[in-house]
């Protein structure tokens, strides 16, 4: 009797998975289909539905921008630099920087340069554009070729130069100071190579000249460059802040 009840409930559960999983639908036997067919036959150009993965954009992401800090430069430009400018050299140097500002890109920013300096210089000019943006500038070094220069003297004393002077300002030549480490004397022109130079001296001779000599003012030696590779308004802005310690150099294009 229990082996018979057993039997009649598996065959139940087993009627049952087949009326549940709709293996007795042929015969008519099956549980409702709960579907909405009205909805698949409502939809407009299914086929033309696409899932695609979403695109992510590549442009690089706008940096924000920087503030100026012109007291930070101001206080890092040492007192005597910012007193001693001309303001002709201040209005060179804005009208140099107005150019450079004008031949910028309005998007981006354009290649600047500032220099050349000397060691003893450069190191001023780098502890002041230590307040620009990091990244924003560097310190290229570059190399300052000779120079080599017509020279008359030394001389006795400045009255042996002004007479001097007069001589060859009476055959037609022009004169200038030849700089430290060669005063009392007088220079009749520079030139960045010693041939052309030695050229100068000939065509001076001619002209009745016959105390001129060419030396060497200064050999070839390092020198650095400041260079802002991408320099933004706001950039350029703050590069103006500077300009009291670029000791007259102007901010012209990257060559």
């Amino acid at each position: 009797m229990l082996r018979l009840l057993v039997l009649l409930l598996v065959v139940a559960n087993l009627g049952y998975w087949a009326w549940a999983d709709g293996h007795l639908r042929e015969l008519g036997l099956g549980p409702p289909v709960e579907r909405e067919p009205e909805r698949v036959a409502r939809q407009l150009h299914p086929e033309a539905l696409k899932v695609e993965p979403l695109a992510t954009s590549s442009a690089p992401p706008r940096p924000a921008a920087r503030a100026a800090s012109k007291a930070a430069a101001a206080a890092a430009v040492p007192a005597t630099a910012a007193s001693d400018t001309p303001a002709a050299e201040t209005t060179a140097a804005d009208a140099a920087l107005a150019a450079a500002s004008a031949a910028a890109p309005a998007q981006g920013g354009s290649c600047l340069q500032v220099g050349v300096f000397d060691a003893r210089q450069t190191e001023a000019v780098r502890i002041a554009a230590a307040t620009l943006p990091r990244g924003s500038w560097r310190i290229d070094p570059v190399e300052v070729q000779g120079r080599w220069m017509v020279y008359i003297g030394k001389l006795a004393d400045a009255d042996a130069v002004a007479t001097k002077r007069a001589e060859v300002r009476a055959l037609g030549v022009d004169t200038d100071r030849p700089g430290p480490g060669f005063e009392p004397g007088l220079s009749l022109g520079r030139f960045s190579s010693e041939e052309a130079a030695q050229r100068a001296l000939a065509d001076l001779a001619r002209k009745g000249v016959r105390t001129a000599r060419v030396v060497q003012e200064r050999g070839t030696a390092p020198a650095f460059v400041l260079r802002l590779p991408a320099a933004d308004a706001a950039l350029r802005e703050q590069l103006r802040a500077l300009r009291p310690v670029f000791a007259g150099r102007d901010v012209r294009p990257c060559s």
